[in-house]
């Protein structure tokens, strides 16, 4: 989806979270179970904007009109370097429902899990307050 690719390539949170549903499935490339909604994901992905370093997109996958897209990405966490893929699905009404990122390979997914987690409880805190 190139308005998303757009938004955060620009470091656009606001753009970014405009373009969620609000009953938006988030899954984790770290985390068995999906988190469910608009707040929480938002909170997520302004969490991952802290830990990637080096982020860039690289690569567009599928049909610019349907409703599914595969993002490819290159980042940096701390010293890992990471390749993954944000797989979106847009709803009739053209929001992300789906977003489920995969990364690559095992060290930097593990490099990355932990940075998360120590981000998690001010994700926690932003996902209430935006929840109200």
């Amino acid at each position: 989806m190139r308005a998303f690719r757009e938004a955060v390539e620009a470091g656009d949170l606001e753009a970014v979270e405009a373009l969620l549903a609000e009953d938006v499935v988030f899954t984790s490339p770290a985390v068995f179970k999906p988190y469910t909604g608009k707040p929480i994901t938002a909170a997520i992905l302004r969490g991952v904007t802290r830990v990637f370093e080096d982020f860039r997109y690289v690569r567009e996958i599928g049909d610019a009109d349907g409703p599914d897209h595969a993002l490819v990405f290159a980042a940096r966490v701390g010293d890992r370097e990471l390749t993954g893929c944000d797989f979106l699905h847009v709803n009739d009404a053209g929001l992300i429902d789906e977003l489920m990122v995969m990364v690559r390979p095992l060290s930097g997914l593990q490099a990355l899990a932990e940075a998360m987690g120590a981000q998690f409880g001010q994700i926690a805190k932003e996902a209430e307050a935006r929840a109200v």
